[in-house]
Parts: C-alpha cells; structure tokens; sequence
C-alpha cells in the first residue's frame, strides 16, 4: 500500500468528470486500499478516486469512530435522495482546513459495485448519507465549495493559493 497525494482546491484536475470502471482488478483493489491508507493518514472520512487524480468511479467512506468499517463505492448511483434535506458543516481533504454549510438529502440509496467487484445496494442516513453525497460529487468533477456563495468561494481559493505560495508548492499540484 501507499499513500497517495490529494489535489488541492483549486487545482483544475478536481473538475474532471469520473469515467465508470470497467473491470474490478488487481488494479482497482491495489487503488481502494491505497485510498483508504491516504484517507485514514489524512484523518478523513471520505474520500474519491478524482481526489487522489485517478479520475474513475471510486469511493472510499468510514464514518466509524474507530475507523475499522471501511465503505467502498465503485461506479455508484444514487437512485434516490430523500425529500427532507439539512444545512450540515462539511470540509474536505481537497480544502484543508476549511468547513462551511452544505445542504444535503438526509437519506439516499446507493447502487454500487463493493471492491471485490459485487453488487450492492445501500441505504444510508445521516453522515453516512452526506459523506456518500459529498464524494460522488467528487466523481462528477463537483467541489463542495461549488455550493457556497461566489463570495465565499473566491476568499477560500484566494485562501488556498496564498497558503500553497507560502509552503513553496506550485499552485495546481
């Protein structure tokens, strides 16, 4: 295994759409558990293949307080969001650092391929439902800023490039 870099918000590499996987591999297995090494490393709780500039349909979720139930989502669909939405605090691995209100469904369903390639349909509520929500807009080249106020996003990329210049690193990388 090996941990993997995370692009950084707001490197164009984050809009890529996700192309679907077509065979669940040695490949893809060596990929699902490098990604959920980077995302325990990172102290995360999600997160996509696009993160980690692998621009296939995979996710990686855990959202147990002892981070031993792993979660992973290849090539999934939502097939249905519930109604009832809620305004929930969300960061990401690709915004270090920043946390800002999203809303979101409070339930969804989810087909996907589990990571030895078999079919699973999931209901999910809560953290789970928005964490799987937040990643697969990951999938669809969708930052979680994209939800803020122009304003807001503008002051979080200005945020991102000064703090990427002061550290010495290249601005999209």
């Amino acid at each position: 295994m090996a941990l993997l870099s995370i692009l950084q918000y707001p490197d164009p590499k984050l809009h890529t759409l996700a192309r679907p996987v077509q065979a669940v591999d040695a490949r893809i297995q060596a990929l699902v558990a490098d990604m959920l090494e980077t995302m325990y490393d990172a102290n995360g709780i999600g997160l996509a293949a696009s993160q980690v500039d692998v621009h296939e349909q995979v996710v990686v979720i855990d959202v147990s307080e002892e981070h031993d139930t792993p979660l992973v989502l290849i090539n999934p669909a939502i097939v249905w969001f519930s109604e009832e939405r809620v305004l929930n605090e969300e960061g990401c691995l690709s915004v270090p650092g920043i946390y800002d209100g999203v809303e979101r469904a409070t339930q969804v369903r989810v087909t996907a391929l589990d990571r030895d390639g078999q079919p699973q349909t999931l209901e999910a509520d809560g953290l789970l439902a928005i964490c799987i929500q937040h990643e697969m807009d990951h999938l669809l080249g969708k930052v979680f800023v994209e939800y803020l106020s122009p304003l807001k996003r503008n002051r979080i990329k200005t945020k991102m490039l000064k703090t990427r210049r002061a550290l010495g690193k290249p601005e999209t990388a």
